[in-house]
C-alpha cells in the first residue's frame, strides 16, 4: 500500500507517533509530510518523536513530491492531527502547500482521505467545513478515544483512535479491541470457569 501521512500544528502528535509505530513501514510505502507548526508541536509534546528509517520524509513546501499529482498512484492519505485551519483550507480547495495540494488531489481523484481533527469545541464554521469535506468524500475521524476496552495507560487510550484509523486504511490491526469478539470471548471464559 502507498500511503501519505501528514501532520499539522494541532495538539496530538502522539496519535501520529502511534500510527507510524503500528504501520509496517517496511511492507508499505509511507511518505510523511509535517507542517512547520507540526514539527514544533512534536518537539513540545514528545520527548523523543521517532520516525522509522523506511519512511520517506518530505518538506511541506516541496511541490515536486509525487503525491501532489493525480497521475501518481497512491492508496490513502491521513492527516493526523489535522488542525481546523487545515481542514478549512482543504474544504475551500486551497492548494498552496504540498500537504494541501495532496489532500486536494486525493479528493479529486476519489482516493481515501482521512482527517483526524482533535479540536474541541467546534464552531459552526468548523461544522460546515466538516460537512463540505464529508460531501466531497473525505473521512472525518475525530480523535475521540473509546473506553470500553478499559485502557490502562495514555498509550492505550491513544491506540483506541489509532485502531480506527488503521481500520479505515484496511491495514492489519491485531491488537484492536473488537466489541462483539471481546464480549463473546469473555462469556465463553465465564462458562468454562
Amino acid at each position: 500500500m502507498k500511503l501519505v501521512i501528514a501532520a499539522t500544528g494541532a495538539s496530538g502528535t502522539i496519535y501520529l507517533q502511534r500510527l507510524l509505530a503500528q504501520i509496517d513501514c517496511a511492507a508499505h510505502e509511507v511518505h510523511l509530510v509535517m507542517s512547520a507548526h507540526a514539527s514544533q508541536v512534536a518537539k513540545h509534546e514528545l520527548d523523543n518523536f521517532k520516525i522509522a528509517p523506511e519512511v520517506s520524509q518530505h518538506s511541506g513546501n516541496d511541490m515536486n513530491v509525487p503525491f501532489v499529482s493525480g497521475s501518481a498512484r497512491f492508496d490513502a492519505m491521513v492527516i493526523v492531527p489535522c488542525s481546523m485551519a487545515t481542514l478549512g483550507r482543504i474544504a475551500s480547495g486551497s492548494s498552496d502547500s504540498a500537504l494541501l495540494r495532496a489532500a486536494d488531489v486525493f479528493l479529486k481523484e476519489r482516493r481515501k482521505l482521512i482527517l483526524v481533527p482533535r479540536e474541541t469545541p467546534w464552531s459552526l464554521i468548523h461544522a460546515r467545513n466538516v460537512v463540505t469535506l464529508l460531501e466531497a468524500g473525505a473521512i472525518v475521524l475525530p480523535a475521540i478515544p473509546s473506553f470500553y476496552s478499559r485502557p490502562s495507560s495514555l498509550t492505550a487510550i491513544v491506540d483506541t483512535v489509532v485502531w480506527r484509523i488503521l481500520d479505515q486504511l484496511g491495514l492489519p490491526n491485531p491488537g484492536a479491541y473488537r466489541w462483539a469478539e471481546e464480549r463473546a470471548s469473555a462469556k465463553t471464559s465465564r462458562k468454562k470457569s
